[in-house]
């Protein structure tokens, strides 16, 4: 491992003789529920951002809960200092909505699925429940809704909830809706209903009168090229019997379809005053009502309280004030006359939720892009605090000893930071800096000079970064930027996450995709495209997006390319995918190119080709991952072809299928053939017979999305770049590319260690969190790690011998493995203990001698 050093594993009893690591690849059959499970993930960071739910405890300043919109929930006990992890255990990670129980702050709901829409928003898989304060949670029901935007609970009985599911969005459902339990979420009824395109958006319960509910209905359907927002569906509606029956409200001073997405508010303080929030185009914003909405008065036009109204559409009565209202947004508008008047207020930007406490209302909460922030001061002040929640696009690494990792956030920036900090206590988030681009696509170092970084933002921006200088310059393919305009209006159309490769082969060869492949050799400084359009070119997936609001961003192009990766074995083969569901590839570096989809098949039309993955080993052989969940089909789609495209095989096989299983990413492992890595909506997995059957390589990773997945060759690192809970590393798969049939079969198994490096004996794991956004170490020193097919049980004392049969119903003694480590003439340097666990152990040995006797003189 280490200078020469040998490394020893002895093991209780029984014991066996490991066998030969040349065995055959494959796949055998396992006890444990978890082999993988002592193969431990690290979050390095950045800091987070989105925060889509909010809410506190009312009366209890110490207690806050805050749902990101796809990195789970998250818990403060001390005023909203410190902050803890509560649901990564749940399958879903993208909150819609948190809701505590009135009468039993005990009793805590979860909503899963966002309802504030963009292109890449998550999805959830129904609702959840806490009995305990979020110690526990119990999925309950709604399994197929998508997306629940908000919970209401009767004050004075916790079993009864209301639910607004929005649905998935992506297509006709007849899940969508307001739903009621009665019994505690163990039996739900669907008590209001439109049509199969139209969900709730918004529920509100008068909380004097827990009969009268009002309900935002939305009628919105989106695809990979756009998004409609608005139809006859949508509009308010109203039950004053406690859901059992429900009313359209139209006339009476409310506007006339179509209307988009609306959001309603009941005053605690007057329960007369209710509040709608609508998307009409240009026709006005806020409406409200002074007799419990029987009547109604357009009172303010403004466009800044619902600016983008996909994105936000929410409002906050003051539970003092009927007439006090915050209108979380873009910005964040306030009215103190009930509407008449509006302001804006300065406060961040990208606000999605708020609260504020019934019993002090001093106490607010705001959800956003940038964090949740905590204000006991009536929101004259505020602190702010940023969660490990970021929602990365990509992730890559540069070449240096110790590397780095990169990656665009969004609602961020670029960020670039260090896999380990020698000689601190963790990764801190000062260490993430930027690069090139902004806050989407790809963050692309040299491979050769890791200070040149190359990075993309949206409206077809290229950057390239020069660490030297600090400075990033616009190399772009086309000068014109395509902010406000549709995909069919411009020259090129460059997707909010167009793909940039660099050629593995030549260092100074880059490649980006719009519906064309460019490439430049001089930095930037002239492009040369080098293909024709390999998309569709469809010109009805190319209009404007929005709806009743248009909102033309570029990141609804569709007949775009969207991954690129040329092969590191054969120069100029390069593979294309397009997020209209082309596969083309080229063998003479673009003269000319051939559309290799009809070998695929069962794939649906109109898929997203995530990732195109050439093979290290085979120049045939190439992985490509589609994703259909925007053209409501939510199934893993995995596809290898040997022969350059011509014959396809599909090999999803046994991922099971969910409403989060669809695929972003197909990853082979550069060393050991046939081992794959695939990221799902919520999973990661592994193969090791190229497909033919998959593995959970969860352990205690979250179950965010996995957009993208990269191998650090010189360290055999699986670097894991989450959309909702930043970048994770599994330190030294090595392990993973020797496991076989045969040690799988065996008792005990050492693997052959992966070379270790000394560095400052400061390098240690993190030993004083700073915060939650802290990344950490990887412990000093070498990884040594081992198959136990299970536990070892300890010989009995008294006289039981090794071998000899446990007297019956005796119970189980661990014994403890011992790795004795040996210098090159077989001298042992140290001795350690390591985990003694069915599956994979890994021990680290810090690369020193047995520690000094402590000898005390008597004087």
């Amino acid at each position: 491992a280490a200078s020469g050093s040998q490394v020893a594993l002895t093991v209780g009893p029984p014991r066996s003789t490991c066998p030969s690591q040349n065995s055959r690849f494959g796949l055998l059959h396992w006890s444990t529920p978890d082999p993988f499970a002592g193969l431990p993930y690290r979050f390095i960071g950045p800091p987070g951002n989105r925060v889509s739910a909010v809410v506190g405890v009312p009366g209890d300043p110490n207690t806050y809960y805050a749902g990101a919109a796809s990195g789970g929930v998250w818990k403060s006990t001390d005023g909203g200092i410190h902050w803890k992890a509560v649901f990564d255990e749940q399958t879903a990670q993208s909150i819609g909505s948190i809701a505590i129980a009135p009468s039993d702050s005990n009793v805590v709901w979860v909503g899963t699925g966002e309802t504030f829409i963009r292109s890449h928003v998550s999805l959830g898989d129904g609702i959840y429940k806490s009995t305990d304060a979020g110690k526990t949670w119990k999925r309950m029901g709604l399994e197929k809704t998508g997306r629940i935007g908000r919970i209401a609970i009767d004050p004075g009985n916790p079993d009864r909830v209301f639910a607004a599911a929005l649905g998935t969005c992506y297509g006709p459902q007849a899940e969508r809706g307001v739903y009621r339990t009665t019994d505690g979420g163990k039996s739900w009824e669907r008590v209001l209903f439109v049509d199969e395109n139209t969900g709730a958006s918004d529920l509100a319960m008068d909380p004097g009168n827990p009969r009268v509910l009002f309900a935002g209905l939305w009628q919105i359907d989106i695809k990979t090229w756009g998004r409609k927002s608005g139809g006859p569906g949508s509009g308010v509606f109203a039950s004053r019997d406690g859901g059992t029956t429900w009313k359209r409200l139209t006339g009476n001073g409310l506007p006339e379809p179509p209307l988009g997405k609306t959001a309603v508010a009941v005053a605690r303080s007057d329960s007369q005053r209710v509040y709608a929030l609508i998307e009409t185009g240009q026709r006005g914003s806020l409406w409200r009502s002074d007799d419990g909405g029987e009547k109604w008065k357009l009172v303010n036009h403004s466009r800044l309280l619902n600016e983008r109204p996909h994105y936000y559409t929410r409002m906050l009565v003051m539970p003092d004030s009927a007439n006090e209202v915050y209108f979380p947004s873009n910005g964040m508008g306030v009215t103190y006359d009930g509407g008449e008047t509006s302001d804006q207020i300065r406060w961040g930007g990208d606000n999605h939720d708020m609260w504020a406490d019934p019993k002090d209302p001093r106490r607010m909460m705001i959800g956003s892009d940038g964090g949740v922030s905590i204000s006991t001061t009536r929101g004259k002040q505020w602190n702010r605090t940023r969660l490990p929640i970021g929602q990365m696009y990509h992730v890559t690494t540069d070449n240096r000893i110790p590397y780095w990792v990169y990656g665009q956030m969004q609602d961020d920036g670029s960020m670039r930071g260090p896999s380990v900090s020698p000689g601190g206590q963790g990764i801190s988030p000062a260490q993430w800096t930027s690069t090139a681009g902004c806050e989407t696509g790809w963050a692309t170092p040299d491979p050769v000079d890791p200070n040149i970084v190359w990075g993309g933002c949206y409206a077809g921006v290229v950057e390239r970064f020069d660490a030297r200088t600090g400075m990033a310059r616009s190399v772009s393919p086309w000068p014109e930027r395509t902010m406000g305009a549709n995909a069919g209006q411009i020259k090129l159309r460059m997707n909010w996450t167009f793909p940039i490769a660099i050629s593995p082969h030549d260092h100074n060869t880059v490649y980006v995709g719009s519906q064309f492949v460019h490439a430049t050799s001089d930095g930037g400084e002239h492009w040369k495209t080098i293909s024709p359009d390999l998309t569709l070119n469809d010109k009805t997936m190319m209009g404007d997006s929005g709806g009743l609001t248009m909102d033309n961003l570029s990141v609804e192009y569709a007949g775009v390319i969207y991954s690129i990766a040329e092969s590191p074995l054969q120069k100029g083969l390069i593979w294309a995918g397009t997020n209209d569901g082309l596969v083309q590839v080229t063998r003479d570096g673009g003269a000319t190119w051939s559309n290799v989809t009809p070998g695929m098949a069962g794939l649906p039309p109109r898929g997203r080709i995530d990732s195109v993955d050439p093979s290290h080993f085979d120049p045939g052989t190439c992985y490509v991952a589609v994703d259909f969940h925007q053209v409501d089909n939510r199934d893993p789609f995995l596809y290898k072809t040997s022969d350059y495209g011509r014959t396809w095989k599909a090999i999803a096989s046994n991922i099971p299928k969910s409403p989060l299983s669809y695929t972003h990413v197909l990853r082979e492992d550069p060393h050991r053939k046939g081992l794959l890595f695939a990221g799902t909506e919520n999973a990661l997995y592994v193969s090791f017979d190229d497909g033919g059957r998959w593995e959970p390589l969860q352990a205690k990773l979250p179950h965010a999305p996995v957009y993208w997945l990269t191998i650090q060759e010189h360290f055999h690192d699986l670097v894991v770049g989450t959309y909702g809970r930043g970048f994770y590393i599994l330190d030294d798969v090595t392990p993973l590319e020797q496991l076989t049939d045969a040690v799988r079969g065996s008792v005990s198994h050492l693997f052959e260690p992966r070379p270790a490096a000394q560095a400052p004996r400061t390098a240690r794991p993190n030993l004083a969190p700073v915060g939650e956004a802290q990344g950490k170490n990887p412990p000093y020193g070498a990884s040594i790690t081992y198959w136990l097919k299970e536990p070892v049980k300890a010989a009995e004392k008294g006289g039981r011998k090794e071998g000899e049969p446990e007297e019956a119903g005796a119970p189980a003694k661990p014994s403890p493995v011992e790795i004795t480590i040996l210098d090159p003439s077989g001298q042992k340097i140290r001795t350690l203990r390591g985990p003694n666990k069915a599956g994979i152990n890994r021990a680290f040995w810090d690369l020193a001698y047995e520690p000094t006797v402590d000898v005390r003189i008597r004087t």
